[in-house]
């Protein structure tokens, strides 16, 4: 008669090999590239979202008033000047305000559009529009970074890099 083995002796049995570690390794991949998927497409959104807030305006200028501004005077966060309208139905403003940033210059002349019901402008034209898009240029390089070191996908984010780049880089000569 054959003696039986041990249970302390049954339980370190060599496994398969590779089985269980396989499948925990699987479920670790998709953890990742769920979660950094996830991660890049919020914040590809969030740029989206951001830009959003000026992007209808200075794109979809059909109905707006739309004119110029002389910036007069400028503080720390807006410049103001005297709006003189382009189309008609727009009426002449004494002041207008606009943000003030790297693109706005005392003394210089902008092709605006009015926000509906206040006294903000927005420039219009191509500047206006990458101005407008910026936001989601800098998301874009953002979210390269996230697909190139969480899903490592070097093209798809070569992709991302290069187009955020090329929006950043067309909204600063424009300006």
């Amino acid at each position: 008669m054959i003696p039986a083995m041990p249970a302390a002796a049954a339980a370190r049995r060599p496994r398969r090999k590779g089985q269980p570690r396989q499948a925990s390794s699987a479920a670790l991949r998709f953890g990742r590239v769920a979660l950094m998927g996830t991660v890049a497409v919020l914040i590809v959104v969030a740029g989206v979202w951001a830009s959003w807030e000026r992007a209808p305006y200075v794109m979809l200028t059909k109905g707006r008033e739309q004119g110029t501004v002389v910036v007069t005077r400028c503080g720390e966060d807006t410049c103001t000047g005297p709006y003189t309208p382009v189309t008609t139905g727009s009426a002449a403003r004494d002041r207008v305000v606009i943000a003030h940033t790297v693109a706005v210059k005392k003394g210089r002349t902008y092709s605006v559009v009015v926000k509906p019901g206040t006294d903000e402008v927005l420039r219009s034209g191509p500047a206006g529009i990458l101005y407008a898009w910026a936001p989601l240029g800098g998301a874009l390089l953002l979210a390269s970074v996230v697909v190139a070191g969480g899903l490592r996908r070097a093209r798809a984010a070569w992709a991302l890099a290069g187009s955020g780049l090329a929006l950043l880089t067309a909204a600063f000569l424009a300006l």
